[in-house]
């Protein structure tokens, strides 16, 4: 048997980086975060370190969809926009990160990141699909959907 609506999901709080738990059912309502007590979901991508980077990817129930970026590449802060509106859609069933590759070096590296942009989809820890190359808000959210469970 699958799990519940009523079975509580961890979920990272994109401010404070504490796991909290969620009922299914109320990924939806607008959860706040038990420590810091901020919107657990806002509609923004969080921007991850080398440190919060394992945390969400670990910790996380949900799927998280990580933007590996520069802020000197151009095509990058062309989507950035089309990555902030993105995040609106797909949560609260995805987080989004961003990556500044220049400031995590060692996640860049760790990941064989060889171009930017880069995203890259984690699933219970695990790259599960990866797309170089700036897309629109709509591309982003089907690659996306196309990639998580059903």
């Amino acid at each position: 048997m699958g799990p519940s609506m009523t079975d509580p999901l961890h979920i990272v709080c994109p401010h404070c980086h504490t796991t909290n738990r969620v009922g299914r059912a109320h990924l939806a309502k607008a959860p706040d975060c038990g420590k810091c007590h901020l919107a657990l979901f806002n509609g923004h991508p969080v921007n991850l370190d080398d440190t919060s980077f394992g945390r969400h990817i670990d910790r996380n129930q949900i799927a998280v969809l990580v933007d590996f970026w520069a802020p000197w590449c151009g095509p990058c802060r062309q989507m950035a926009p089309a990555y902030d509106s993105a995040a609106s859609q797909l949560e609260p069933l995805v987080r989004l990160a961003k990556v500044n590759t220049e400031e995590a070096q060692a996640l860049g590296a760790r990941f064989n990141i060889r171009s930017i942009p880069t995203l890259a989809l984690f699933l219970n820890g695990r790259e599960v699909a990866r797309q170089p190359g700036a897309m629109g808000t709509a591309d982003i959210v089907r690659w996306t959907r196309s990639h998580l469970p059903a």
